[in-house]
């Protein structure tokens, strides 16, 4: 949280504090674009459905593919895109794909 100045080991943490749907249709993503706000710190994904394989740009600028990805997981890795569709989400179904921020 803003304005916390703790030691490390007693600092407040939290996983997110946004999300946004990759995959809902009036979304204002599109896949292969920058995810918005990710300028200075990527997201983490949140997969609600079972996903075969997901292609994304790490934080780093590195391009990887994810594979077995199984419905109700979280990845906790930070990206900045999805590259294309991932197989196995559809595109316009709400909850499919998030990026929590």
């Amino acid at each position: 949280m803003k304005g916390v100045q703790l030691k490390q080991a007693n600092e407040v943490r939290l996983f997110a504090h946004d999300v946004l749907d990759l995959n809902k249709l009036n979304s204002s993503y599109t896949y292969g674009d920058t995810i918005p706000d990710t300028e200075q710190r990527g997201v983490c994904l949140y997969a609600g459905v079972a996903i075969a394989e997901i292609e994304v740009v790490m934080e780093s600028g590195t391009q990887c593919i994810f594979k077995g990805i199984t419905a109700g997981s979280f990845l906790p890795v930070l990206i900045t895109k999805v590259v294309s569709i991932p197989d196995g989400a559809t595109a316009n179904t709400a909850g499919e794909l998030l990026a929590l921020y």
